[in-house]
């Protein structure tokens, strides 16, 4: 069984998945970052593989795309860096970024390398369903490899239907239309927004992401889906105080609470 299903099969609310660039703060702290975010208590780790030009992402994760860049980080690089990280980890781990440097790098051989190094799942926001179904869907299945695919408040409930009817895994919902990073809260339309996904009873659960930050949205994200990602906080965290485990800690727990 894929992990992210077992996750999801286990824990029914409050699914707490971060993510962090690969590189970032610095070449060589991929792996203990993964390691710390395990033994702190997060349910799952979104590895960013860093781009040149990050689209989706707002200022903090730029600048950490663009940091993890000039420290070397390169796909081929960063999995000789995860060769062993299930020797320390049980936790899904699923890579996110763009699809011009995994094409570059050749799909199947892409998808070949996350399955030896034990990923799960990757998200590409960039690659269309169609295309994705079109050309790649075989070598996802062939290493049990789920493509996460994203919805957003642009997205009508007919494409909406067609997204989960594809999906394994999880839905990853983009909680608004703006880039990563942006704490507009959760105001009423967003609340709207997810009610509907609720009320469409989708045969995948969803994961909201984009705009939380603190343990007030992971709580409001969590009423209406089954848990959140965080991304641009914790990687601002990254850039200002010392990776280690008790400042992931002291994240996570924020957050989530001490009790996670």
């Amino acid at each position: 069984m894929n992990r992210i299903d077992r996750l999801f099969r286990n824990k029914r609310n409050n699914i707490l998945s971060i993510y962090f660039t690969a590189g970032y703060p610095a070449l060589n702290s991929t792996a203990g970052i993964i390691t710390d975010l395990a033994a702190a208590g997060a349910d799952m780790v979104e590895i960013g593989m860093p781009f040149s030009d990050p689209l989706a992402d707002g200022p903090v994760l730029q600048h950490s795309n663009t940091a993890a860049l000039k420290n070397g980080m390169s796909i081929r690089l960063l999995f000789r860096q995860l060769e062993n990280i299930r020797k320390e980890v049980a936790i899904p781990l699923i890579l996110m970024g763009y699809l011009n440097p995994v094409l570059r790098f050749g799909m199947e051989e892409f998808c070949r390398k996350c399955a030896e190094t034990g990923i799960d799942g990757v998200i590409i926001p960039d690659l269309p369903p169609e295309v994705w179904i079109g050309q790649y869907r075989p070598f996802f299945e062939k290493y049990n490899l789920y493509n996460i695919l994203l919805i957003s408040p642009r997205t009508d409930d007919e494409r909406i239907r067609k997204i989960d009817a594809v999906s394994r895994g999880f839905i990853y919902i983009v909680s608004s239309s703006s880039t990563t990073g942006k704490s507009e809260g959760f105001g009423q339309a967003k609340i709207e927004y997810l009610k509907r996904l609720q009320g469409m009873d989708l045969k995948n659960p969803g994961l909201t992401g984009f705009g939380i930050s603190d343990a007030d949205s992971f709580s409001l994200a969590c009423r209406y889906s089954r848990g959140a990602i965080i991304g641009s906080a914790f990687v601002k965290m990254l850039g200002e105080k010392p990776a280690g485990y008790f400042t992931i800690r002291e994240f996570i727990d924020s957050i989530t609470g001490p009790s996670h």
